[in-house]
């Protein structure tokens, strides 16, 4: 039987009609990352109906652009408009997943991606035919867009949710322990912790000299006193990690993308004391693709898996893991590292991450 034979009509014209949607949404992913970036969404939440002038003049912006901005969003489903007056207006529903007021349920943010990977996609086309990876370097603003997820996901919930998942942690700060933070970024969620709990000590480990440099920046602003930062490859860290010197070692959506993860976890096993805890933040992949197809966000995943996450590892020389490695992979290599007690937590507002608490 001939492909002609087996071409099914329906299904065809079914999958174009789901590009050509693709394609609008693919669009709209900018429009969205622009108007968080420029504030737009924060100005019309709430905001009356308003013309294009109102809107612009409000948010101090060019009205032209904003004009052809609403647009698209009019065009999406976005913002709602009434010819007869020419207004624009942004349903609160709509508002409550766009904007910063929106805290953990703002979507916005992660739209950011979509640009920030479209940046490198020569890069990693280069990759597909030769291999090899793209470096931290060539992502100008991954760290500030990862640093406003977090601060989203991670800092917008530290003390009520995030910090308990560890019976009695929040007391052991109090008295005083030392941390670490293996792949800590610019620094955000290890200064808010140094802030909270003066008796404590902080340790903040990155490649990232750009990110470590803002991570050293913030914390001389708020007068911290509790924490250090070093820029470090961690690919040997299971050689230079000290022994059994910290209470509490953390890593946020770190590990997978280390070029030598065992490493780097054999590392913390090594720094980590007997007695202590490692919290480990990692997406929540299962290593089964047939069942990452119910993702809610599956496809985004491995996007940003393939082109960063995989990519920067690569680029090391390293396993390139990605994002989606999995819980069932997570687990293999936390055994592989020495950890014996491994419990998997789950936060309602977290649909991406999977949430560890980890002992010797």
């Amino acid at each position: 039987m001939s492909n002609v034979q087996n071409f099914d009509a329906s299904k065809a014209e079914a999958f174009a009609g789901n590009l050509l949607d693709t394609l609008n949404k693919s669009a709209l992913a900018l429009m969205i990352s622009l108007g968080h970036r420029s504030g737009l969404f924060d100005v019309l939440r709430g905001l009356p109906p308003a013309t294009s002038a109102e809107i612009s003049d409000k948010a101090k912006l060019n009205e032209r652009y904003v004009r052809e901005w609403l647009g698209a969003m009019v065009t999406s489903g976005v913002i709602e408009y009434t010819p007869s007056s020419k207004c624009y207006r942004l349903p609160n529903e709509h508002a409550s997943y766009l904007t910063r007021k929106a805290g953990a349920d703002n979507i916005a943010v992660f739209t950011q991606y979509v640009a920030v990977m479209g940046e490198v996609e020569d890069e990693i086309l280069k990759c597909f035919k030769d291999g090899g990876g793209v470096p931290y370097s060539k992502f100008h603003r991954f760290h500030e867009v990862m640093a406003e997820d977090s601060g989203q996901s991670v800092l917008s919930c530290l003390e009520s949710h995030i910090l308990p998942l560890v019976p009695g942690l929040i007391g052991r700060l109090e008295k005083g322990i030392c941390m670490l933070d293996v792949g800590c970024g610019s620094g955000r969620i290890m200064n808010k912790i140094a802030s909270l709990y003066p008796e404590s000590y902080f340790t903040g480990i990155d490649l990232s000299s750009e990110a470590v440099a803002k991570a050293h920046a913030d914390a001389a602003s708020l007068g911290l006193k509790n924490v250090e930062y070093i820029i470090k490859d961690l690919s040997d860290f299971h050689l230079t990690a000290s022994v059994e010197k910290y209470d509490f070692i953390t890593t946020f959506d770190a590990i997978h993308d280390q070029g030598k993860p065992l490493n780097v976890l054999k590392g913390i096993y090594k720094a980590l004391k007997n007695d202590g805890i490692y919290l480990m933040q990692d997406i929540s992949g299962t290593s089964r693709l047939e069942e990452d197809i119910q993702h809610p966000i599956g496809t985004f995943l491995y996007t940003i898996s393939c082109m960063h996450c995989m990519t920067v590892s690569l680029a090391q020389e390293g396993e390139g893991l990605g994002a989606m490695w999995g819980e069932e992979k997570t687990r293999e290599y936390l055994k592989k590292a020495g950890f014996v007690s491994i419990q998997t937590h789950k936060l309602a507002h977290d649909i991406q991450n999977n949430w560890y608490i980890i002992k010797k």
